[in-house]
Parts: structure tokens; sequence; C-alpha cells
């Protein structure tokens, strides 16, 4: 027994920080209510060629991980689902695919917040800048047109090819819901918060059947680019996201 315990101290000695980070996005994910039961699921390369990675277990629930539960995977290793502790299997067909064919994608979150996933059900499923939220993400969306169903393997290497311009930092999964990405955590967990909340802004704004008011291209490039700059906005957010949870719960560290 101590062999063992000894071996899970040095699991989750390795990559402590960043298992830390992605616990706690999954703890905020379920309290923000975008979480889906015990499905979807999240990502964060360790090495430098990104096919080394953290990813949720099968089945837990969002609320309950810890940063010692995550997943240590190999995207270019063959026998990954028939090993014990095997990755959902659309989990390892998405996440193992970015990681293999994307090496500048470092954290890859999927998930299915409401109203993300209503965007992604309506025929056009562009974000128009009509606010400084929605303007944050102008020409830094793509939109799957091309649904083939699960994400296994073949629809996860389907997916990764339309991340081939390292300006898109979403997609919008039609009929399915959003895939966010980031150089780190933090970035990606703000940059889904925020597309969340403009995904509701635009929802809201076409349920009024009322013209929109729509920025420029100028303008809302000028906006998205100065929110990319802004010193600090994602990492002082995701800073308070884990100071809260140090204060409630705790446990997301272990």
């Amino acid at each position: 027994m101590a062999v063992i315990s000894t071996f899970k101290e040095s699991h989750f000695l390795e990559f402590r920080e960043e298992r830390i980070d992605l616990a706690c996005a999954f703890r905020w994910t379920a309290r923000l209510g975008f979480h889906e039961g015990v499905a979807n699921h999240y990502s964060l390369a360790v090495n430098e060629s990104g096919s080394q990675f953290l990813m949720n277990p099968s089945l837990r629930h969002f609320s309950r991980i810890r940063a010692g539960d995550l997943l240590l995977l190999d995207a270019n290793d063959p026998a990954t689902m028939k090993q014990p502790d095997a990755p959902d299997e659309t989990a390892w067909g998405l996440h193992g695919a970015l990681h293999r064919r994307c090496p500048h994608i470092r954290c890859a979150l999927h998930a299915h917040p409401i109203y993300s996933t209503v965007l992604a059900g309506l025929a056009d499923s562009t974000m128009p800048p009509i606010d400084q939220n929605t303007a944050t993400f102008f020409d830094r969306v793509v939109v799957d047109q091309d649904f083939g169903g699960l994400a296994f393997e073949e629809e996860g290497e389907r997916c990764a090819q339309l991340f081939s311009d390292p300006k898109k930092s979403v997609m919008v999964m039609g009929n399915h819901g959003v895939l966010v990405t980031g150089d780190t955590v933090g970035i990606a967990f703000n940059r889904l918060y925020y597309f969340e909340r403009a995904a509701e802004t635009v929802v809201k704004a076409y349920a009024t059947g009322r013209e929109l008011r729509v920025l420029s291209d100028e303008i809302a490039e000028k906006t998205a680019e100065a929110i990319d700059r802004y010193p600090n906005l994602p990492e002082g957010h995701f800073d308070e996201l884990k100071a809260i949870l140090d204060d409630e719960e705790p446990d997301y560290r272990d």
C-alpha cells in the first residue's frame, strides 16, 4: 500500500499547478451551469509539442473533480483507450486530435452552455458584434457547419483541421456546442465565460425581433484588439476564481 501511495503522490506532483488550474475550471463550469451532467471535457497540454495533456476522467461530475483526478495522456499513444483508466471515447477523439494536430492549442474547453448551444443551432451561427463582449470575438471564431455525430476519432480529426488558423480561438460547433481554446487555462476559461455572455446577449437581442445595431468591422476589430492587449484581465479573473474556491471548496487542489 505504501508503494501505491508513493506512486499517486508522485503522479500528482507532476504538473501540480497545471492540475490545480484545470480543476478550478471544472469546478467553476459546474457553478456557472455550463456543464452537461457527466459529459463534456477539458484538456491542457503540458509538454512543448503539445502531445501530452491533462484531461478529466470518464463520467466524473465537474463539481467533484480534483487536481489529482486528472488523467495524463499522450495524443500519440494508440493504446490509450485500452488502458484501465481510459478517458471517455469522445473526449479522446476530440482532444487527442486537437493536441496531435494543433500544437498551438495549449488548453481546449469543450462544453454545451445553453446560449452558446442555442447559437450553434441557428442557421447563421456567427457572432454579430453588437456590444463590447460580442466584439471581443470579431474574426476570432470558426463555425463548424458539418456536424457528423458524436466526436469519435474521425469527427475529432475533422474538427482539428478547422483550427489551422491560430487567430481563431473559438469554434461554434454547429448543432453541438462550443470549443474554446487558449494559451493557459485562465485565458481559455475567461474566453469561455465571455463567449457564453456574448451568446446570451445575441440570443436575447434576436428574441426582440428588432433590427440589431451592428458595429462596423473597423470598430469591432479595434475593440477586439484592445481587449486582447488589456493587461492581466484573464489572469486577474481566474486568480479571483481560485481564491473563491480556496475559501469555499479547497479540496479542488487535492
